[in-house]
């Protein structure tokens, strides 16, 4: 169950999901794999889950193994989710753009 506030980081491929997965499971940090949100567009079908308060340090690992998410989304409410975060290009690391 996605609560509100909660973070979910798309990807562009199954792959690319679980192999950050991975990384940010052995950094230790309190994720979760699930299956995408109806209301969400991913190629793939899963999204990673996490607390809004991780923000920073899933974004700092995920850039240092150069495994950018497609987009970020935050959970509104049942049935709204905004798109906080998108990579422009969906590829560079260096081109990640906050959505305001």
């Amino acid at each position: 169950m996605i609560q509100n506030g909660q973070l979910l980081a798309v990807f562009n491929s199954a792959h690319r999901v679980m192999k950050a997965e991975n990384i940010l499971k052995k950094c230790g940090l309190t994720i979760l794999l699930i299956p995408a949100p109806r209301a969400i567009s991913t190629d793939c079908g899963l999204a990673i889950r996490y607390d809004s308060d991780l923000s920073d340090s899933v974004l700092k690992t995920l850039t240092a193994e150069n495994i950018m998410p497609d987009s970020i989304y935050c959970k509104i409410n049942d049935s709204h989710y905004d798109l906080v975060w998108k990579t422009e290009g969906n590829k560079e690391p260096g081109n990640q753009q906050p959505v305001n």
